[in-house]
């Protein structure tokens, strides 16, 4: 093989495989000698892989770990489990899952061949996630579209529709994705509001970035950062709730079956737990998320949540027995 770049990268392929490689292997693989082999190693090192080399009568060559993240080769089956793998984490806003791993996503499906973008398609379309909450799940290529505007500084338009249902056009300046935890946001400069909004991202559709370059806006100065803006947006639409909770189970128990941002249940009696914490999430939500605990509870207030319950409480009971005039409906 005399392409010296197409070489390299071969190479590189191999090296990325958990092994470690005989130089003499690695001359036959590629068609060259030992000594051209030692020179695209040296090469390699100078564009920053860490290519660890071993003595001996036959030695070796292995890529290890190093102080950065050099550039990765990923085949096909590869790049297509990433791509399905991040789309399905991306698009149902797992704690844990931020802006860094949608920037990735956007970056992998903007490179992917158009064979294997319908490959990844297909098996998102043929497949049905289990998810636990609200279900306000996303199109990965809505939040895709909107990872690539806000990196490349471009205009962004869309649908929004907000939560009475009324729908709009947007055109605005992204400046951030946000995750919560159990959504995400887009924190943008909205151009006909002249003022800054954020927006649930289940909530859009039709994005399309404009292609007009802009500089971002200086934040609110009541702001530090995008998530503290949106911090702020929701405290001014939904009143805090003092949520007091007593679970008929190991506090550990309760802990893995609520959101991180609940915080941890503490041990109370010889078999329970209590759950003392603030939030900013809707009544329905809330008395969803704890029915969801599957133990026996007992909600201390705030009163209008114990309301909610009882009312829920009393539609799930009258679900579970229909009134005689309902028999044979259809």
């Amino acid at each position: 093989m005399t392409d010296t770049p197409a070489r390299l990268l071969k190479l590189l392929s191999l090296l990325q495989t958990p092994r470690e490689w005989p130089g003499g292997e690695l001359a036959g693989r590629l068609e060259v000698s030992p000594r051209t082999i030692r020179r695209d190693i040296d090469r390699l090192r100078d564009l920053g892989y860490p290519v660890e080399a071993t003595r001996g009568s036959i030695g070796g060559y292995r890529l290890v770990a190093g102080t950065a993240m050099p550039p990765l080769l990923l085949d096909d089956e590869e790049a297509v489990a990433i791509a399905v793998g991040l789309r399905a984490g991306a698009g149902h806003a797992i704690e844990g899952v931020d802006e860094a791993s949608v920037r990735a996503l956007a970056k992998l499906e903007q490179v992917l061949p158009s064979r294997l973008r319908h490959r990844v398609s297909s098996l998102q379309n043929a497949t049905v996630p289990l998810t636990r909450g609200d279900g306000a799940t996303i199109d990965p290529r809505t939040l895709t579209a909107i990872a690539s505007a806000v990196t490349a500084r471009e205009r962004l338009r869309f649908a929004y529709r907000a939560g009475d249902g009324a729908a709009t056009k947007r055109q605005t300046e992204p400046y951030r994705l946000v995750s919560t935890g159990s959504r995400w946001y887009l924190v943008a400069y909205d151009l006909d509001r002249e003022d800054w909004r954020t927006f649930r991202v289940d909530r859009v559709s039709e994005p399309f970035a404009t292609g007009a370059r802009f500089t971002p806006r200086e934040l609110p100065v009541e702001s530090e950062d995008a998530a503290e803006l949106l911090s702020r947006s929701m405290s001014r639409a939904q009143p805090e709730l003092s949520v007091d909770v007593t679970f008929a189970a190991p506090a550990g128990f309760v802990a893995a079956r609520l959101p991180a941002e609940f915080g941890a249940p503490e041990p109370a009696g010889e078999h329970g737990c209590r759950l003392r914490t603030r939030t900013r999430s809707s009544l329905e939500w809330v008395a969803l998320r704890l029915a969801l605990v599957d133990c026996a509870f007992e909600v201390h207030g705030p009163p209008e949540l114990v309301e909610h319950l009882g009312v829920l409480g009393a539609r799930l009971s009258r679900a579970a027995s229909p009134a005689p005039e309902w028999a044979g409906h259809e």
